[in-house]
């Protein structure tokens, strides 16, 4: 499969998540947003850019629990809850998020 982002194919994996995780930039990101139908916002910039850092930092996508902990953590309880997270990406903040954030899928996920 394939995501098409200005005029340029990004490989994916049949459930939509990017193979090359160099592929990804904010285009790419938006393209993704919209094949799981959330329109980013300033909120959801910030979960992607905190799980891009994540993801450099310790080379592995976060589950729920622990992204939740860790966003708590680094930009407030208001926002490091469920809640929060899932009104963002209804989906599953873990899994939607870090397919948008051009990450491979979080262990523990179905």
């Amino acid at each position: 499969m394939a995501l098409e982002v200005n005029g340029k194919s990004l490989a994916t994996d049949e459930e939509g998540y990017l193979l090359n995780l160099a592929d990804w930039d904010e285009a790419a990101a938006i393209e993704l947003a919209k094949s799981e139908s959330v329109e980013m916002t300033d909120a959801h910039w910030e979960v992607i850019h905190f799980l891009r850092e994540y993801y450099n930092e310790y080379q592995i996508a976060p589950a729920v629990r622990v992204l939740t902990k860790a966003i708590g953590k680094k930009l407030g309880p208001e926002k490091g809850n469920s809640k929060y997270l899932y009104e963002l990406f209804p989906y599953g903040p873990a899994k939607q998020a870090c397919k948008i954030a051009g990450l491979p899928k979080p262990t523990g996920c179905i």
